[in-house]
């Protein structure tokens, strides 16, 4: 006998005799099962590339890649700093900074937040979010300072940019002055005294993520330096590259290149805890998930025993005839693989053209107050696509075994004694 045979009796096997026509049900429901865990699974991971890929983008919209520091707290020499690292090669942009810890008041209300002193000029190359601005424009943080009063001619007011949840909290709009208030002050007659400031909101931003809203403004770094009195030192220096996949290498490149007592973190480092938790959650999420694909191997050996019970008499004919117990087992792995395959390209069809109706529909919302997104992002993964299909079919083959086992031990004496 050929070996082209079990591929040819494997296929004949999913049409079973009208008597028992509900063999054949159940193999509908066995390739069902396995396209509805695929099509979950490979949703599901969708979905969670997508809030991962969201979350990076927002966060690197408001973060530089790389931030370089100094084990001193502060930078003297930022400017030729700055442009040794802007020769390196794969960074887009560098910009210095400063980091300081304020309460904004306005009238009765007052917060705590953040503000960064910036560069107007080059801190458009390393933080995204101030090249969509809701209201406003970064160079007005220079060009804002008119007067306060039009009585007073030696009070000037510099601006601020803050961000749409803070506005909101303190009540306040575009064109408001607001006071910045610094906990750390001057020691005078009557103790520490706190440093306050007028600062005019020249523009607003709305990063889509509620911790950056409501709690970060920007200022020039002339007035931070200022205010801070940092003199002419900064923070550090932010710098954007062009390959993220290459961060930690340029990161290394910095500081090998500037040596001490400077050094570098990048954006992951600096957020390894979220996105180790996030990786952790879609691994989970791929093995519970995976549960339901092996909950429908169930359904492929309950039908490959019905089949191999139904189908004794062609079993015991075919081994009279000359087939071996490794021929009749691989037929009925290529019968139990085959309703895997089916189930498997079915489910990643179906997969991905519900992935594309949540992508271009956006038909399941999410409340805006608990989530910092209001729908349901969706990101292909090559791996996914991969590992999905690749897990399936296995499980697929590993519950074919038993059955077709079975069936290779059949004795064909027993179904032909009463033929």
């Amino acid at each position: 006998m050929k070996t082209s045979y079990h591929f040819f009796i494997a296929l004949r096997y999913f049409k079973s005799k009208k008597k028992n026509s509900g063999i054949s049900i159940n193999t509908f429901i066995s390739i069902g099962g396995v396209m509805l865990g695929v099509m979950t699974l490979i949703t599901v991971l969708s979905v969670m590339s997508g809030f991962h890929a969201d979350l990076r983008e927002k966060i690197l919209g408001v973060n530089a890649h790389i931030v370089m520091l100094s084990l001193d707290g502060k930078i003297g020499d930022y400017n030729e700093a700055s442009e040794k690292i802007r020769k390196l090669e794969g960074v887009e942009g560098s910009s210095p900074f400063i980091y300081g810890q304020v309460i904004l008041r306005f009238r009765d209300r007052a917060h705590g937040v953040v503000i960064r002193g910036i560069d107007p000029d080059s801190g458009k190359e390393t933080i995204g979010i101030l090249n969509k601005l809701v209201a406003g424009k970064v160079q007005d943080l220079k060009r804002s300072r008119v007067k306060e009063s039009k009585f007073d001619n030696s009070q000037y007011v510099p601006g601020i940019i803050l961000g749409r949840e803070l506005m909101k909290t303190l009540g306040v709009f575009a064109g408001d002055i607001i006071d910045m208030v610094s906990p750390v002050g001057e020691i005078g007659p009557l103790g520490m005294m706190p440093k306050m400031k007028k600062y005019r909101i020249v523009g607003y931003f709305d990063a889509g993520m509620y911790e950056y809203d409501s709690s970060l403004g920007f200022i020039s770094i002339e007035d931070a330096q200022q205010f801070f009195n940092y003199g002419e030192k900064v923070s550090g220096i932010e710098v954007r590259i062009s390959d993220l996949s290459k961060t930690k290498d340029i990161a290394l490149q910095i500081q090998y290149e500037l040596g001490s007592p400077y050094y570098a973190r990048d954006w992951m480092e600096m957020n390894k805890n979220l996105f180790s938790a996030l990786k952790l959650e879609k691994i989970a999420m791929f093995i519970i998930l995976a549960l339901i694909i092996l909950v429908a191997s169930f359904n492929i050996i309950s039908n490959l025993i019905m089949t191999v019970m139904e189908k004794s008499r062609e079993i015991a004919i075919m081994k009279a005839m000359g087939a071996t117990n490794r021929g009749i087992m691989t037929i009925f792995m290529l019968h139990g693989l085959t309703i895997g395959l089916i189930g498997t390209v079915l489910g990643m069809t179906a997969g991905f053209l519900l992935c594309q109706l949540l992508k271009r529909y956006q038909f399941i919302s999410l409340p805006g107050d608990v989530y910092y997104l209001s729908y349901l992002p969706v990101q292909f993964n090559t791996m996914d696509f991969i590992l999905v299909p690749a897990a399936a079919i296995l499980i697929s083959f590993l519950a074919t075994l038993y059955p077709s086992w079975q069936a290779a031990k059949l004795d064909p004496v027993e179904p032909l004694r009463y033929e």
